[in-house]
Order: structure tokens, then C-alpha cells, then sequence
């Protein structure tokens, strides 16, 4: 070796001594104590913890030019990374029905699809946590093996009224139901060793003016209706992360609100992970940072530069900036990527398929069926109406899923061994593609999948279809999403064109004496009272995800015997939904402001009270069988710290399945108003066979027997008479019993806080 090559070997070995030497100055994530990490940031990298890295374009086949997403293309964001401290960049992903990345990588011929499930309202439809943890399951996988560290999501605001354009990614109308279910996917999702984000927190519950929007909602209706699935899920679960939402609530951005994102969410539940905003939202960074809104999302440059003047003012203190970097660093040390997790890019897509096909199938409600219409037997089937070729299988937005498949309705009933009428499913197909040919391009995930127009049937065309067919299934479609809110007369009620096929179909196959079977592919309510008896079977299958086809088939045949349930009621008509005359705000042309009039009276809480008919009830859902609910015991007739609750279920009918079983509470009312009965818990039964027993059991608590109470700033139990109503729905009590409270029960002090920025006039009994 040359003198002068052994001089630079020399050289180079020093150089990396030195270069040692340097990093055993500086403390390591994970080794070193947090507090010590803290210390040897800069004022910079401190702020820049507290932002993401930013974001660019994505087109789910791929990564565009300035996209930012790190190891995973078509991810929503990333944490900045400052290595020398050897803290690494986290990745965030959306996915309320499934991981939403992209399809395609750069220089690599393989595709990386994704399971699009069932949505939120689907999953709660089954009022079965058990399902809603393995669809957690199932999605963890894919998270963990794709390289993602946090899900945004699930999504559990209140259906308050069935405008909004994302209620297919909310659960129910009642924060009990949302709450257990959503805490059920958390579950599942984190015991795969990636962490969720819950969100929009909280009161987000319209599209339109979404940004701006400031919800003016009393402090009990607060508590009440639109924190308490948060809270359930947050303390039953504990989310690893939740996200703040767009709006105001009481004249205060979400995001930039100290109340709510630490007096409520820390202090008064016990939270303890990391606060992210959604995307872009607030206005005051400095506040977002005081309030404990501790990663500011997707990041933007301007954040740096408000964050530093703030703290050089005074106005924000450092330590304010260290307590919510310290709470990222805390998540990142549970996260896949800190622990060097070699992601596979290999999740188990055939297994999650299959979970994603027993949910959907569970989560389909059966509305009618006169003369035992449903099951089929392996007849020839007329399937009719554009959906039943082109599903709708999910909302467009980040609740948008790029998947490998999609099963139609026609796949599913082949595969099954049903005779679907070729001619009739050749003529949808090519008026399908012709009628796509000429509608715009959709140019981003925002823009909503467009109803195409009908095929115009005549009526000697149908009476040959009915001639050739034994049965007819008819299928409707709606399809909503993230960006805007639906419409009344074009999107909750059917068309006259749609209403027109149903008449027509059902007359030409009525004449013949053969049934008409209504399938609603629906992203959520819709009117049924202007149409539902020309059918004589509805069934409501939601958006089920790819294995749509499959699963619809799979109840059409008797194969899964319908056991899902309404999570919001199908009022007779739109004014009659309690929010009609205030949604989405005011003024009309661009709101601003949205007054919660209706308070508590939220769903069947209004319809009940109030004495109003639905179409089809909270918690409503027939099946191919009938259960007998008998044996109701109290364990005590006069209640003191918990009261259990027993009754029996048994399958009356000739075929097995499963039931769902409504505990509802009504409480003395002579203080404060009160819904005439509120649902306090649920189970769903296993599958029975005829003539099989399951005894169900479930625990009253005095918070369950809590109202809140403004003028106290607490969870009171009235004193007085309680009735346990036990049923199939919230109209359909099977059993009653009722226990006494002597005196009145303080179960919880909260802090005054949140209060309404303007005075209004709530809805009450009086």
C-alpha cells in the first residue's frame, strides 16, 4: 500500500472518530430520557416536530411530481424526522373503510392494493363489537405491513341529521352505539401494533362551510350527545391519537380550543396521547399549540414562522411547545418505524376480504319482507337498476379506498348458482359504459361518483322481462362523500325517473304474480315512504366495500340469515328530521353559523319523545326468523352502586340466526327534560338455532342513569323511577321492569366549560 493511500486510510478512520464522538454527544430516542431528547433540540426542530412534513399530489395509481409521503406513496402526511437524535419520521394514513395509499411506486411493476370494507355505517349496522374488532384486525394488518404507523381514523361524529355528506363514515345517530363500535376498531386496529387517530373531534357533523363553520350547541347537548361517543371510546379504547376538526364549536376552532382538547379530552378523561389537527385546519397557530393540539397537520411553512414570533413575544411559552413534543415523541416510540419493523408490503388481502364479507353481510338491514319474499331458491333472476352492475361500494373523499376488485351484484349471484337474465345484464352493461363515455373525468378524490341516468323501460318491454324472469331485484344507488353535503330533493328523496322504474317493475311482475325484491346501495338515509310498497322485500346493503356482490347474495340466498340493524332512523319524510329547519346553518347562501335547536332531541330521541312516526325506527331489522325475548330479572328493585340486568332470547323460528338485543333506559324527567327513553347498552346474540336459548346479561351504572345538568356542571342521577325497556328496537319493547333511585346520585363534577357564545331557544317538552 502507497504512503499516500495508508495517509488516507488514516484520515478516514479519524474522520468517523470524530464523527462517533459528535453522536455520543447527543442524546437517542428510546435510550435517553425524553426530557433529555427535549433539551438538545433547537427552538427549530422543536417547531418543526410540531407540524408535519407536508404534503403533495396523489392519484391513487401513483406519486406525482412534489409529492411528499416518505416510504409509503399515497399516504396523508409525515412527521419530521431529526435523525441525530435518532428520532425517525412517523407515517399517517386515511382509511375509515380501508388504508388509503396508493397503487403504484415508482420504477415498480407491482400493484399495492388495499382492502376497501364495509363503511362506518355498515360496521355499526351489525351492532356486533366482535365484527367491528376483527374488521380492525383486518385493517391493522394491512397498516403494519404497508409501513404505516397511524390510521385516520375511525370517524364517529353524530348522524345529526341525514344530509351530511360523510355520514357513511359515522356510525349511528346515538353516541352509545358509536362509541362501543368505534372503541371495537380501535382495538382491533392497535393490537396490531399501529395506532388509530378518532376523529373529527368533535361537532363536525356537515360538509357544507366545513372550514368555517361554528357550531353553537348547548353545554348538554355537548356532553350528551356529541362528546360522549369520543369519551366512551377514549377511555374504553385509548386511541393512540385524535384529530381535532375544522369547525368552531361556541365561537372557538376546535383546534385552537384549550377546553376542549385539554380540560375535557386530558383533564376530565384521562387522554394521554397526541391531539393532530385535520388537514390545514385553524387559523392561530400559536393558540393550536397553547390549546394542546400538539401536531399541527400536513405542515406548512407559515406555522414555523407564527410559532417562533409567539414564543420570542412571550406569547407562547417554550414549555408549552416542549409538553406537545414530548407527546409526539411518546407516540413515536410505539410506532412500527421506530422499532425498525421490516414491513412486508405482503398483507394477508385474502383474509381481510373474507372479514370484509362477513361485516357487510351483517350489516345488511332487512326493511321488508311480505309473503316470505327473501330467501330466494335458485330461481331466474331480472336484475335490474344500474347499481347492480356498478356498485357503489364506499364515499368518495378520504374515506375513498383503491382496491384490486370490486364484486357486482350479478358475480355474486352467479357465483351462488342463481340464473341472472344475460340480455338484461348485457344491455345494463353497455348503456353503463355508454353513459360513463360522456361524463366528466373525475380529477380528484372530492369529486362525487355520479348517478347515471336509468335505463327508460317501457312497459311491454318489462312484461316480457317479468315473462322470462321468476323474480325481479331492482337496485338504487346513492354515493356521497368528503367536500359537500346532499340534497334534499336530488339525493334524499328518489327521482321520479327511479320511483317510475320501481312502480313499473313491480305492476309487470305483480301481474304475473311474482315478487319484487329493492336493494339500497345507499352511502345513508334516504326517503322510502314515496315507493316502499311497490316491493315486497327491501333490503339495505349501505356502500359494503369490494365484497359487495358477495355479501348481498349471501343474505339474498339464505346463506346469512339478516341480522344488521338501523343505526338511524328513515323518518316519514325530511321535515320531520329534528335538525330539517336549521340544517346546514345560516345565512342560507353560505353559513356560518349553525344552531343545534333540537339539543338532546337527536334521532329516535326526538321521534320517540315527541311522538312522531318514523318509516323505520332506531334499531330496526328483521330476519328470516323470529326471537321471543322472556325472563327479564333485576337484580334488585332499588338501585345503589349497579344493578344487573338478565333476560333470555330464544329463536322461535325454523332457521338459525342471530339477534340483537336494545337496552333502553327511561328516566324521571321533573328537573330537566329527558328523552323518553335513551339506549344504554347492547349485545349481539350468537347464532341460535331453532329453538336455542341464550341468556344475555348487562350492568346498570349509576352514569348510565345521568343526565347532565347545566346548572350544576355535572352528571346527575335523578332521584325517582327508572324503567329498563328491553327490545328489538327502539319501538320494539319486548320487556320492562323498573327500579327506584332514592336519593339523587352526583357521579361526576366537570368543569364550566364551553359554553354557547350566543343565546338560543332549545327544543323542549314543555
Amino acid at each position: 500500500m502507497s504512503l499516500r493511500r495508508i495517509r488516507l486510510v488514516v484520515l478516514f478512520s479519524l474522520l468517523c472518530m470524530v464523527s462517533l464522538a459528535q453522536e455520543k454527544k447527543y442524546p437517542q430516542l428510546g435510550i435517553d430520557p425524553i426530557e433529555k431528547i427535549i433539551s438538545a433540540m433547537t427552538l427549530d426542530e422543536k417547531i418543526s416536530m410540531v407540524r408535519g412534513s407536508g404534503m403533495g399530489a396523489s392519484t391513487g395509481d401513483g406519486p406525482v411530481a412534489g409529492w411528499v409521503g416518505g416510504k409509503v406513496p399515497g399516504a396523508a402526511g409525515t412527521t419530521f424526522a431529526i435523525s441525530r437524535l435518532g428520532i425517525p419520521s412517523i407515517v399517517l394514513a386515511d382509511g375509515p373503510a380501508g388504508l388509503r395509499i396508493d397503487t403504484a411506486r415508482v420504477n415498480d411493476s407491482k400493484r399495492y392494493y388495499t382492502t376497501a370494507f364495509p363503511i362506518g355505517t355498515s360496521i355499526a349496522s351489525t351492532w356486533d363489537t366482535e365484527i367491528a374488532r376483527k374488521v380492525g384486525e383486518a385493517m391493522g394488518n394491512e397498516i403494519h405491513e404497508y409501513g404505516v404507523d397511524i390510521m385516520l381514523a375511525p370517524a364517529q361524529n353524530i348522524q345529526r341529521d341525514p344530509l351530511c355528506g360523510r355520514n357513511f363514515e359515522y356510525y349511528s345517530e346515538d353516541p352509545v352505539l358509536s362509541g362501543h363500535l368505534a372503541a371495537a376498531v380501535v382495538k382491533g386496529i392497535q393490537s396490531k401494533g399501529v395506532g388509530t387517530s378518532i376523529k373529527h373531534f368533535a361537532v363536525n357533523n356537515q360538509e357544507t362551510s366545513r372550514n368555517f363553520i361554528d357550531a353553537i350547541v348547548s353545554e348538554r347537548a355537548l356532553r350528551e350527545i356529541y362528546l360522549k361517543s369520543f369519551e366512551i371510546t377514549v377511555k374504553e379504547a385509548h386511541p393512540w391519537t385524535v384529530m381535532s376538526s375544522y369547525n368552531k364549536v361556541n365561537g372557538v376552532y376546535t383546534s385552537e380550543s384549550y377546553d376542549l382538547l385539554s380540560t375535557i379530552l386530558r383533564d376530565e378523561w384521562g387522554f394521554d396521547g397526541l391531539v393532530m389537527t385535520d388537514w390545514y385546519a385553524g387559523r392561530k397557530y400559536p393558540e393550536q399549540v397553547r390549546a394542546g393540539n400538539d401536531l399541527l397537520m400536513p405542515g406548512r411553512k407559515s406555522e414555523n414562522k407564527k410559532i417562533k414570533e409567539a414564543i420570542e413575544s412571550g406569547a407562547l411559552s417554550e414549555a408549552e411547545l416542549d409538553r406537545n413534543v414530548k407527546r409526539i415523541l411518546n407516540i413515536i416510540l410505539k410506532t412500527p418505524t421506530f422499532s425498525k419493523y421490516k414491513y412486508s408490503n405482503n398483507p394477508n388481502l385474502k383474509k381481510n376480504a373474507e372479514t370484509a364479507r362477513i361485516a357487510a353481510a351483517d350489516g345488511i338491514v332487512l326493511l321488508k319482507n311480505e309473503g316470505n319474499t327473501l330467501p330466494l331458491k335458485l330461481n331466474k333472476i331480472a336484475l335490474l337498476g344500474n347499481p347492480s352492475y356498478n356498485m357503489f361500494i364506499g364515499g368518495n373523499g378520504s374515506g375513498e379506498v383503491y382496491k384490486a376488485y370490486v364484486i357486482s351484484m350479478q358475480e355474486g349471484l352467479d357465483k351462488l348458482g342463481y340464473n341472472v337474465d344475460e340480455n338484461i345484464a348485457t344491455k345494463y352493461k353497455q348503456h353503463i359504459k355508454e353513459e360513463q363515455s360522456i361524463q366528466p373525468q373525475r380529477t380528484n378524490i372530492l369529486q362525487k361518483f355520479e348517478l347515471l341516468p336509468e335505463i327508460d323501460w317501457t312497459q311491454n318491454e318489462l312484461s316480457d322481462v317479468a315473462k322470462n324472469s321468476d323474480v325481479a331485484i331492482l337496485t338504487i344507488g346513492r354515493n356521497a362523500g368528503e367536500g359537500s353535503d346532499r340534497n334534499v330533493e336530488k339525493d334524499y328523496y328518489l327521482s321520479s325517473a327511479e320511483i317510475d322504474l320501481i312502480k313499473n317493475v313491480a305492476e309487470a311482475f305483480h301481474a304475473q304474480n311474482k315478487k319484487v325484491v329493492v336493494v339500497l346501495n345507499i352511502d345513508g338515509v334516504v326517503d322510502v315512504v314515496k315507493w316502499r310498497d311497490y316491493a315486497d322485500a327491501i333490503l339495505i346493503a349501505w356502500l359494503p366495500g369490494q365484497e359487495a356482490g358477495n355479501a348481498i347474495a349471501d343474505v339474498i340466498s339464505g346463506k346469512v340469515n339478516p341480522s344488521g340493524h338501523l343505526t338511524s332512523t328513515f323518518p316519514m319524510k325530511y321535515e320531520d328530521v329534528p335538525s330539517a329547519a336549521f340544517f346546514p346553518g345560516t345565512p342560507i347562501e353560505r353559513p356560518e353559523t349553525a344552531i343545534y335547536n333540537e339539543g338532546v332531541f337527536v334521532g329516535y330521541r326526538y321521534y320517540n319523545t315527541f311522538e312522531v312516526a318514523p318509516a323505520y325506527e332506531f334499531g330496526y331489522g328483521l330476519s328470516y326468523t323470529t326471537f321471543g325475548f322472556e325472563d327479564l330479572k333485576l337484580s334488585t328493585n332499588e338501585f345503589k352502586d349497579q344493578l344487573e340486568v338478565s333476560l333470555t332470547v330464544i329463536n322461535k323460528g325454523s332457521v338459525a340466526g342471530k339477534e340483537v338485543v336494545q337496552l333502553y333506559l327511561s328516566a324521571p324527567s321533573g328537573k330537566i327534560d329527558k328523552p323518553n327513553e335513551e339506549l344504554k347498552a347492547f349485545v349481539k346474540t350468537k347464532l341460535l338455532n331453532p329453538g336455542e336459548k341464550e341468556q344475555v346479561k348487562f350492568t346498570i351504572k349509576a352514569s348510565d342513569l345521568a343526565s347532565f345538568n347545566t346548572s350544576q356542571s355535572a352528571w346527575v342521577a335523578d332521584a325517582g323511577e327508572y324503567t329498563v325497556k328491553v327490545g328489538a328496537s327502539s319501538k320494539d319493547i319486548r320487556q320492562t321492569k323498573t327500579f327506584t333511585l332514592k336519593n339523587d346520585i352526583i357521579v361526576e363534577k366537570v368543569n364550566k366549560v364551553l359554553a354557547p357564545s350566543i343565546e338560543f331557544k332549545e327544543m323542549s317538552k314543555q
